[in-house]
């Protein structure tokens, strides 16, 4: 740490009442928008300087700000190790290898984290978590650079890694500083394409007057306005934040306080709780972001009729989408999307072999996965067990009742459409409401206690929906609907289908189909004995 560097923080922290490190943080994220803004002035043709500059911010953020000497290495023997790995190894298992160890790695940390328990001190773990998505997409990247483009899907082919960066632009995108902390995450292919400034080409079919506005011989085009706007926004949370952090904690609900309000009054604190929560996360993801849009990387293209430019590349939450939220699809795809689309990406569809179809191995290797990234406190395991349950009840839901407020022959919303929005927007806020409270008490005897005091309303609800569709009234419902499309079905099997192309991939690791997934277990066991049985018998 440089010296005195720590007077103004403990001096300031005094007075608010909030941590020292906790104030270096944001004073880092505050400190990225000039910093990206000298980086973005840095010459197109000096990347290398682009590079060192970054290198250099991110050490000082580490060592100069925060004394993380420990930090720092564990993050230089997770590179090195990621890159030394993709060096060196070939063959399908070399991703998997490291992913083994980058997970194995950040696994020792959590644990760390956790038996410290000191939740005023910035540690590497949030750091790690970042660096671990990175750099397994990195190793995989690398793999797939290594495959003929027959082999590849698209999305494969535009993010092959064909020949091994140097070692400068590794670590330039190991260590970006506006993302260091909190993300948002990015494949490297992105990050040259920035550094080389060949991520602002626009396409020859886009009128030059539409042509994204830049100042002198740049490419990069003027973010200045739309990262002010992200700065403002995340600034505007952080403010919520700090005003609702003192009426809405998690020990307020285990507190004697907490039990002499009546139920909905309890219900309504634990939603609160879980937005002020949210909050934070809203402000940090959003300040991280803006910085990220003004040195330019946030930059998606230009569209060619409006020339607008789009900035949000790296979006990593939408929390509109997830406040407003009427199904559980909705509330978690708005959530954290760079993991959703890592996790998707980079675990489910790679765990499955090429020319099949994602099953129970897939759903459950990304769960796990999930699990696993986000640490070791039992109450990250309780929200990721019951939100599997609950997106099972939210699909059928929707699936066998929706359709009774929508025209059978026209599929628009009837007079009756604006009861179930508002009774399917509540019971999804209120039920995750209680879904996450584990999330943000992390132990287990905190868990339970927050859940006994609210009379655990969403297992209950969650268990009660589960056996009503699995009863004759299932059936039913089907009938009904068989009955009011006049087409014996048909209408209800398309939906069906629709339903099922969108939901077939994993939401943050939550397995699409648990009730599936478990036919498959029993299925694969069955054949598996059958098997064995039948050598047995036959020797």
């Amino acid at each position: 740490m440089l010296p005195y560097i720590n007077a103004p923080f403990e001096y300031v922290a005094g007075i608010l009442g909030a941590s020292p490190d906790e104030l270096k943080l944001i004073f880092s994220f505050i400190l990225s928008y000039p910093l990206a803004g000298l980086l973005k002035r840095v010459p197109d043709r000096r990347p290398e300087l682009k590079n060192l500059l970054i290198i250099g911010v991110s050490l000082f953020y580490l060592v100069g700000l925060f004394d993380l000497w420990s930090g720092a290495r564990s993050l230089a023997i997770s590179s090195v190790a990621a890159y030394c790995i993709a060096a060196y190894i070939q063959g399908p298992f070399m991703p998997w290898i490291s992913f083994v160890f980058q997970m194995g790695f950040l696994s020792i940390n959590q644990l760390t984290r956790q038996f410290l328990n000191d939740p005023g001190v910035i540690d590497v773990t949030g750091a790690q978590m970042v660096l671990v998505m990175k750099l397994t997409t990195f190793c995989w990247n690398v793999a797939d650079g290594r495959l003929p483009d027959k082999d590849l899907s698209d999305f494969q082919r535009e993010r092959a890694i064909k020949q091994l960066p140097g070692i400068v632009d590794f670590a330039g995108y190991v260590l970006f500083f506006p993302s260091l902390f909190a993300g948002p995450t990015f494949d490297y292919v992105d990050y040259r394409r920035w550094i080389e400034t060949t991520l602002f080409e626009v396409p020859a079919g886009v009128d030059p007057s539409r042509k994204p506005k830049t100042r002198k011989q740049r490419k990069i085009p003027r973010s200045g306005t739309p990262a002010a706007w992200k700065a403002a926004t995340g600034a505007f949370w952080v403010f919520v934040y700090l005003q609702l952090s003192a009426n809405y904690y998690p020990q307020y609900l285990s507190g004697d306080e907490y039990m002499k309000y009546g139920f909905l009054r309890r219900i309504f604190i634990l939603h609160m709780l879980g937005f002020t929560t949210r909050t934070k996360y809203y402000g940090v993801w959003a300040l991280t972001e803006g910085a990220c849009i003004l040195s330019g990387l946030g930059f998606k293209g230009v569209d060619p009729e409006t020339g607008k430019v789009s900035w949000d590349r790296l979006m990593n939450v939408n929390p509109w989408g997830v406040e407003m939220a009427q199904n559980t699809r909705a509330y978690l795809g708005n959530w954290n999307i760079n993991t959703n689309n890592w996790l998707r990406n980079y675990v489910y569809l790679r765990v499955t072999p090429r020319g099949k179809k994602p099953g129970f191995r897939a759903s459950m290797a990304t769960f796990i996965t999930s699990a696993f990234w986000h640490g070791f406190y039992p109450g990250y395991y309780l929200s990721f067990v019951l939100a599997s349950f609950v997106q099972t009840v939210a699909k059928n839901l929707r699936r066998y009742i929706r359709p009774f407020f929508l025209d059978p022959k026209t599929s628009q919303p009837t007079s009756y459409k604006i009861y179930y929005d508002i009774a399917s927007y509540l019971t999804t806020q209120l039920t995750f409401s209680f879904v996450v409270c584990p999330f943000v008490t992390l132990t287990l005897s905190a868990s339970l206690l927050v859940w006994s005091r609210v009379y655990f309303y969403a297992i209950i609800g969650t268990g009660l929906a589960t056996a009503f569709f699995a009863s004759p009234a299932k059936a039913y419902l089907v009938k009904q609907l068989n009955n009011r499309s006049g087409a014996s079905g048909a209408k209800l099997a398309r939906t069906k289908s629709q339903e099922s192309i969108a939901a077939k991939e994993p939401v943050l690791g939550l397995p699409p189909n648990p009730e599936k997934d478990f036919q498959e277990i029993v299925q694969e066991v069955k054949a598996e004995f059958e098997t064995i049985h039948g050598g047995q018998k036959g020797s």
